[in-house]
Parts: structure tokens; C-alpha cells; sequence
């Protein structure tokens, strides 16, 4: 496919776009019937984390995602997207759920990286992450993850360990912000494009690296998303015709070769 060229910045930039197509916009544009799922049953319901049931051209899906506010009051109930230990154990939970009803899952990231406060450890946030990319590796249902637009740390990791790994072009996914490179690389924030530049962050380094299987072009809210849902319904088929042995090696290969 075509793309524009642009510098790691750009792409950064690109990513944290506040016009940029949502989540809940993807969930409801790729399904139809979404039934929204609430609570990790053991304390409370992360609205950062959407997840639930829907019909990806008539093929029952599971969805899980994370979900940016579009405003300033809902950015804190949403925690700026980045999720809470009750929100990774709601993904959890649902990666189960999918798996003992034989259902595809669907990931989709948009997050600077898990919620860092103190009553997120406490409550284990560690520990929830870590739970999700084990079952993520061990899942007996193709897995597709699509990297939206911030992908950042563990915290997008936990929702990124399918068997296809996608990368809208204006994305990112690193082990660690440009500015916190910058600000432990250089002790100057300020170094940000240069950080962007060395952390191969882009859709383009982490190709041709191996780490996901393609770029896919960006989308508006409101555009028509038939050709991305006709695109996932192929793949979960591909993925579903595969033995399931063979499924789940193929996935914990590609990530052993990181």
C-alpha cells in the first residue's frame, strides 16, 4: 500500500490526533448487534476498557478495546485511556468467555500505557497485565490485534498478542514514550523527535522488523468500514482453517523471535 512519508514524530503526533477515529467508533462501524460486557467480577467495571459481543459480517465476535475520552470529563472516567487493573481483568475475563464459546477475538489498542497510580499496583496492576498476554498466548481462538493509535508499554502489549498484529499508519507501539526516552536518555524532554526517531516506533520500523504483519490505511470517524470488516472476516477465516496446535505455536513463535 501507498503511504505518506513522515518522519517519527509525525507519526506520533499522527497517533495522539484528537480528531482520530475512536474505538467505540471501530466497534460499531466493523459489528453490528455490539452488546457492551461490564466488570472484571471481582471489584469493579473499567470504562477505559470497552468489551462485548458483536456480529462481524454475521460471524460472532468478541471485541475487547481501549477507549480515549472525547472531552475532558470523559478523559477522566476513561482515564485518559489507559486502563486499570479491573479493566485488563475485564479483557481477561472476556478472552475466556470467547474461548470457551469458540469465538474470534478482536483487540483493539489505543493507550499510552497501563493507568500508573498507586491504587492500580496495589490492586495489581502487574499482575492483571501480565494474566492477559499469558492467556493471550495460550488462547484456542484466532486473535487479531489492531494497534489504532498510541500503543504504548505493557499495558498495550497485554491487548496486542494475536496471531495477526496490525498497525493503523498514523500509530505507534513501544516499550516507552518519547518523552520518557528523551527525559532518561538525555535527562531533556525536549529531545522528543530525536527519542522518536531511535525508538523505532513506526508502523514502517516495525514491519520490516517483524513485529506486526501489516499497515493498514487510516480511517475517519464516520467513513464506511467495509473494506477493513471484509479484510478480518478473510483473516479470521484464514486463521480458523489453521489446526489449532499449529495456531497457537505460530502465534508464541512470532512473539519468541521478538
Amino acid at each position: 500500500m501507498h503511504m505518506v512519508n513522515k518522519t517519527a514524530y509525525q507519526r506520533v503526533q499522527g497517533a495522539r490526533r484528537k480528531d482520530k477515529i475512536s474505538t467505540a467508533e471501530l466497534i460499531h462501524g466493523l459489528t453490528t448487534d455490539f452488546f457492551e460486557l461490564h466488570g472484571d467480577r471481582l471489584e469493579a467495571d473499567d470504562h477505559a476498557l470497552i468489551g462485548g459481543v458483536g456480529l462481524l459480517n454475521n460471524r460472532p465476535i468478541t471485541v475487547v478495546g481501549i477507549q480515549k475520552g472525547a472531552d475532558t470529563d470523559e478523559n477522566i472516567d476513561r482515564h485518559f485511556g489507559s486502563s486499570t487493573p479491573q479493566g485488563y481483568r475485564k479483557a481477561l475475563r472476556l478472552m475466556k468467555q470467547a474461548e470457551k464459546f469458540h469465538r474470534p477475538i478482536l483487540a483493539l489498542v489505543n493507550t499510552p500505557g497501563a493507568w500508573p497510580d498507586v491504587e492500580s499496583e496495589y490492586h495489581g496492576q502487574g499482575s492483571a497485565v501480565a494474566q492477559c498476554i499469558i492467556q493471550g498466548m495460550q488462547l484456542k481462538v484466532p486473535y487479531i490485534s489492531i494497534i489504532v493509535g498510541e500503543g504504548g508499554s505493557g499495558g498495550a502489549l497485554a491487548l496486542a498478542c494475536g496471531d495477526q498484529v496490525l498497525m493503523f499508519e498514523d500509530s505507534i507501539y513501544s516499550v516507552l514514550s518519547p518523552e520518557g526516552y528523551a527525559s532518561i536518555m538525555w535527562k531533556d524532554s525536549s529531545k522528543v523527535q530525536q527519542a522518536a526517531e531511535e525508538l523505532g516506533l513506526t508502523p514502517e520500523s516495525l514491519l520490516k522488523d517483524g513485529i506486526i504483519n501489516q499497515i493498514i490505511h487510516e480511517y475517519k470517524p464516520g467513513d464506511d468500514l467495509s473494506d477493513l470488516r471484509d479484510f478480518l472476516d478473510k483473516q479470521f477465516t484464514e486463521l480458523e482453517n489453521l489446526p489449532m496446535s499449529e495456531l497457537i505455536e505460530q502465534r508464541q513463535r512470532r512473539f519468541r523471535n521478538y
